[in-house]
């Protein structure tokens, strides 16, 4: 039997966890500060100031209170660019992916696309040398042009980058992928919390090893290590920070698996053979996409009650 809440239970519930899950990912942005230098509080106050002018505009004249999840969506945007992105483009990301993937929709809740990743993907595609190839080595002070470690591992060339300097942040990246170790530990505090489905990281996860894994055994010349994997790149950031998305996600433990292992299998496709060397933006609209088919009646019923606030 389905429990139906009352919209202001929803709405409280929802906004602590927009609370606790706006924090977590501020601690990676804080890191990052300390990481790459204070330019990354710039550009995360530009997203803040331009989400909430669209977010505020749009409630305004729709005559509704502002939406609560609007301060999460700006601080998971700022994690997805590169350090030294020019402020003009990280408002126009911002911009589009706030109107386009989330705004018309209706607010959280009911957006079909992570908008953070809407607006990253916009800008991929529009601004592709600056999204990913011009990078800053935390070690040292100048910019290097396609030199992060996934690239390293998607050319077979040898990184720089210990296994050690992936996960405690001392490598090139984006804002929010550096820091892989405070990635996890906040990872498993939200699973914790009962913030995020554990099944859908770990899913996602098992999927990109246990590919490259077989992968390697198959044809090593295309296939690479299984762990190094899991450490380069932003697909830490993606499994436990959107594909848990509750929005775009499914709900069913058959959606959930299906759903973590198609995330898994798009994102060593695009790595190893398209033309972006990372696969999470693409692999999570994709999924996102079909996320409604793998839970049937269950996603809309639950989608109905939200409609409700």
């Amino acid at each position: 039997m389905t429990q139906i809440h009352s919209s202001k239970d929803v709405n409280v519930k929802s906004s602590k966890n927009v609370l606790i899950l706006t924090a977590a990912a501020g601690i990676l942005v804080i890191a990052a500060i300390f990481i790459f230098g204070i330019r990354v509080l710039w550009m995360g106050l530009t997203a803040y100031v331009v989400a909430f002018v669209i977010e505020f505009l749009f409630a305004h004249f729709r005559k509704k209170p502002l939406d609560h999840g609007w301060m999460l969506t700006p601080m998971l945007f700022t994690l997805l660019l590169p350090p030294l992105f020019p402020l003009w483009m990280v408002a126009v990301g911002i911009g589009f992916g706030v109107f386009f993937g989330k705004a018309i929709f209706g607010g959280t809740g009911k957006y079909i696309f992570n908008p953070a990743i809407v607006g990253a993907l916009f800008l991929t595609v529009n601004f592709p040398i600056q999204m990913t190839q011009e990078w800053v080595n935390p070690n040292k002070p100048d910019i290097e042009a396609g030199a992060t470690p996934l690239n390293a591992l998607n050319r077979g060339l040898n990184s720089e980058f210990s296994n050690l300097d992936l996960l405690l942040g001392f490598s090139s990246g984006t804002i929010g992928e550096t820091f892989r170790l405070g990635i996890l530990i906040l990872g498993i505090v939200l699973i914790l919390l009962n913030m995020i489905n554990w099944k859908i990281p770990v899913t996602y996860l098992a999927t990109v090893f246990v590919i490259n894994m077989i992968g390697q055994w198959i044809d090593p010349s295309i296939f690479t290590n299984p762990f190094r994997n899991l450490l380069v790149g932003g697909l830490m950031l993606a499994a436990f920070f959107f594909a848990t998305d509750p929005s775009t996600s499914p709900r069913s433990n058959k959606g959930i698996i299906i759903y973590g292992i198609g995330l898994g299998i798009f994102t060593v496709m695009i790595r190893l053979f398209a033309t972006f060397p990372e696969g999470i933006y693409f692999a999570l609209i994709l999924m996102s996409a079909i996320s409604p088919l793998l839970d049937g009646d269950e996603k809309k019923e639950e989608k109905e009650v939200l409609n409700h606030e």
